[in-house]
C-alpha cells in the first residue's frame, strides 16, 4: 500500500522507494513487538529503520498511515503466497481468503492491542474488498446488486467474524472457524447471484 494514497505499492516504483518503505515497515514492526502502537513515535520508527524524520515523511503522513501501509503488505503478501485470487464465483477462493484473514490476525504484530485494531482493520477490509470486488466486477452479481456493496458487506463479515473469533479465550481451530465464517457469508453471496423472482 502507498502511505499517501493507501493504495498498494506499485511494482513501479523507484526500487530506492521500495527499499525505504520496507526499512519503515519492518522497523515498526519489530517496534511492535515491545511496544504499544500508542507509544511508538514517529521518531522511534525513523531510529529503528536507521533514515531521518524528514524522510518518514516523505514516504508517510502519520505512523497510522504506516501502520495501514505494512498491515495491507503483510496481507496481501499472505495471500498472494497462497495464490488466493478470487475470480467472482468460485467458494474456494473465498474460503482461502477467510483462512488468511484468520492466520493473519493471530500472527500480526501488536494484534493484542485493541486500540491498534482499527488501523489493521482498515489495511485488511481494504485489501479483502478489493480482491472480492475485483472478481465481481469479472462475474457480476444479478441486477440490482451493487458489486462495491457487496463487497463492503462481505469484507467487513469476514473480518468482524475473524476478529472475534481471535479475542475469543479457548477458540476452536481456524479450520472450524473458516467453516463457521463460510456459512455465514455464503448466503451473502449466493443471494447477490440470485436471480429476482418474477
Amino acid at each position: 500500500m502507498d502511505g499517501q494514497t493507501g493504495e498498494f505499492c506499485s511494482e513501479n516504483l523507484d526500487p530506492r522507494i521500495r527499499r525505504t518503505r520496507l526499512l519503515l515497515q519492518q522497523a515498526l514492526g519489530k517496534l511492535l513487538e515491545t511496544k504499544e502502537f500508542d507509544k511508538i513515535s514517529v521518531q522511534d520508527i525513523a531510529e529503528a529503520a536507521t533514515v531521518n524524520r524528514a524522510t518518514f515523511y516523505d514516504h508517510y503522513t502519520d505512523k497510522f498511515a504506516l501502520l495501514e501501509c505494512m498491515v495491507g503488505t503483510r496481507f496481501g503478501e499472505l495471500l498472494a503466497a497462497r495464490s488466493v485470487r478470487f475470480d467472482g464465483g468460485c467458494s474456494s477462493a473465498l474460503r482461502a481468503m477467510i483462512q488468511g484473514v484468520c492466520d493473519y490476525l493471530v500472527t500480526a504484530p501488536g494484534a493484542e492491542c485493541t486500540r491498534q485494531l482499527p488501523h489493521m482493520e482498515a489495511a485488511v477490509i481494504a485489501v479483502v474488498r478489493n480482491m472480492l470486488l475485483k472478481g465481481l466486477n469479472l462475474h457480476p452479481p444479478a441486477e440490482g446488486v451493487s458489486p462495491e456493496m457487496l463487497a463492503a458487506t462481505l469484507s467487513w463479515a469476514i473480518y468482524g467474524a475473524a476478529k472475534e473469533w481471535v479475542r475469543t479465550p479457548g477458540r476452536c481451530s481456524s479450520d472450524e472457524v473458516v467453516e463457521q465464517v463460510m456459512g455465514l457469508v455464503q448466503p451473502m453471496f449466493a443471494t447477490a447471484f440470485a436471480e429476482p423472482h418474477s
